[in-house]
């Protein structure tokens, strides 16, 4: 039994905070922070919506995509570190909105790569015929979480949600290969207190490492070289970072997915974010080689190949 993903959606609040508006609120530029990022705009969940809210959003456009009923959700993992509140998770809140009586449900804390690990631990749950369905969120409301006058760290995050539904697909597509790391000694360069604190250099070199180790290891897993890629879906954290993991892959530019510029880092909800835009874009197509790679506070980090369709 190959898990795939069979459906897709995504939530964006509708409030744009550009780099402008950072100008006028704290000492950074457009160019300050365009050149080092990428990022030139982030989206900002107003105070009246939650992490659950837009989980919630996500998940019900993935359950629709995927052509499946609430009722057929067997298990739900929620990838977030900006919870609603520390229990009941945010999944189990998922549960009851969404109507999934039958659904296990629990969050997943790897911070940025907690999509990955989200979609890793469900693909055992269906390969094992143990489930069918697993409906897997990445979502967070970073803003809440966002010191405003620290200009290292509130020019990169954004808020969003994006969700799939795995289940069983046809033979040789569905995710072929998967790595997943953590260093627990990296601990120190990223997480929170009150707010987000960040060794940016650190984490940078970290990044750029091991993003591009992860993606090729995956690929001797599965059997394939650089040359089979069709499409790489990085952790959109930081454009130098992303172009980094191109090179290690030798892709040309136009084979990876760019959302950073629009979006920000929006932690656990960029790679789903982002595989919702590029299908729109149709540069996503049935039987596609796909690498997704993020990284994470932990440190933590995810890997999978994957063949695209049904």
């Amino acid at each position: 039994m190959q898990a795939g993903i069979i459906g897709i959606g995504r939530y964006l609040p509708e409030k744009i905070v550009t780099n402008a508006d950072l100008e006028k609120i704290m000492d950074t530029s457009d160019e300050w922070i365009r050149t080092r990022t990428g990022i030139e705009e982030r989206r900002i969940a107003d105070e009246n919506t939650s992490t659950s809210d837009m989980g919630f959003a996500a998940a019900k456009k993935a359950i629709e995509d995927a052509g499946v009923s609430a009722d057929e959700i067997d298990l739900i993992l929620v990838a977030t570190v900006t919870p609603d509140q520390p229990f009941p998770s945010v999944a189990c809140m998922l549960q009851e909105r969404l109507g999934a009586k039958k659904a296990a449900a629990m969050d997943v804390s790897a911070a940025c790569a907690g999509f990955m690990y989200g979609i890793i631990t469900g693909k055992q749950f269906i390969e094992t015929n143990a489930y069918k369905h697993v409906l897997i969120v990445g979502v967070e409301k970073l803003s809440k979480i966002t010191n405003w006058e620290d200009r290292n760290t509130a020019v990169l995050f954004g808020d969003g949600a994006g969700a799939v539904v795995l289940g069983p697909v046809s033979e040789n597509r569905g995710i072929l290969s998967f790595e997943l790391g953590a260093d627990g000694t990296g601990a120190k360069h990223l997480y929170q207190e009150e707010f987000i604190i960040m060794n940016g250099r650190e984490v940078f070199k970290f990044a750029v490492r091991q993003m591009g180790e992860s993606c090729i290891n995956v690929l001797e897993k599965a059997g394939l070289t650089k040359e089979d890629v069709d499409f790489l879906i990085p952790h959109q954290a930081n454009i130098r970072i992303m172009e980094a993991s191109r090179q290690r892959l030798e892709l040309p530019e136009e084979k990876m997915s760019k959302t950073v510029h629009k979006y920000g880092n929006t932690s656990a909800a960029s790679i789903p974010i982002s595989i919702v835009e590029e299908l729109e874009a149709g540069k996503i197509k049935d039987d596609d080689v796909i690498v997704m790679v993020g990284f994470g506070g932990g440190l933590t980090w995810g890997a999978i190949a994957m063949r695209w369709g049904k």
